[in-house]
């Protein structure tokens, strides 16, 4: 009777959702995280196959939990919208995001920042943007044979993937959608939509002060008429012809 030896069961590998590490060390590069992400998110809500996302982990390869980058924001061409505790390359088609951006803050090292580099290099990304609040200096890089090329010229640069324009004359960095609309801050938006309610807001007064005062004159021009009625009718009352005293 031959034993039967019993299959070792391999011990499920976690992929976690957190690494531990903050999604930025300041206001300023949280700022600009979220206006990143969300100027994008809202470049393509109606693109259903874009996915955006801000501070995600996202793990390369299958099997190994320590490959892993979270960057401040990526954008995948090809996925889904939809939620997600971490972007398994594997279970996405094994399409890598095509866009990433970091912003850097005092805490960044060039150590570190070389490290995310070659990471982003060697998975696949496309476009890579850096840019350093402090400095107002903004650094790209794109892919063309097989690995990621310093881009000389950013001011004005337009991203293949994106069609977004930088900008960084102003002190600030600033990015324009295709349609020349800017990216904005939440408050930035928010005073953008009280402004626009108040200029609703007033272009509704102005409605209604035309429409009194058109409503004023409908009155008084039919006071006017009802008065020439009863004057012709006292002149016919007393013999005399209206139209003749008109002609």
């Amino acid at each position: 009777m031959t034993a039967t030896i019993p299959t070792q069961t391999l011990p499920e590998i976690i992929y976690p959702d957190s690494d531990g590490k903050p999604m930025s060390d300041n206001t300023k590069q949280f700022q600009l995280i979220v206006k990143i992400q969300g100027g994008i998110d809202a470049l393509f809500k109606d693109s259903e196959n874009v996915f955006v996302a801000g501070d995600l982990l996202w793990y390369p390869v299958e099997g190994d939990n320590k490959i892993r980058q979270a960057p401040d924001t990526m954008v995948v061409f090809g996925r889904p919208k939809g939620d997600r505790g971490s972007y398994q390359q594997w279970l996405e088609d094994n399409i890598p995001p095509q866009v990433v951006f970091e912003i850097i803050s005092p805490g960044n090292r060039m150590t570190a920042m070389f490290k995310l580099f070659k990471f982003y290099e060697n998975y696949g990304v496309e476009e890579y943007y850096v840019y350093d609040p402090e400095d107002n200096e903004l650094m790209g890089w794109r892919r063309t044979d097989g690995q990621l090329n310093y881009i000389e010229s950013m001011e004005g640069w337009v991203s293949p993937r994106l069609q977004i324009r930088f900008e960084t004359a102003s002190g600030d960095l600033e990015i324009y959608r295709p349609d020349g609309l800017k990216f904005l801050s939440y408050v930035e938006l928010s005073r953008q939509m009280e402004q626009a309610q108040q200029q609703m807001e007033q272009a509704q007064q102005q409605m209604e002060q035309t429409q009194q005062q058109m409503e004023q004159e409908r009155q008084e021009k039919e006071l006017a008429q009802q008065k020439a009625d009863r004057l012709s009718e006292k002149l016919r009352e007393m013999g005399i012809n209206p139209e003749d005293i008109l002609s």
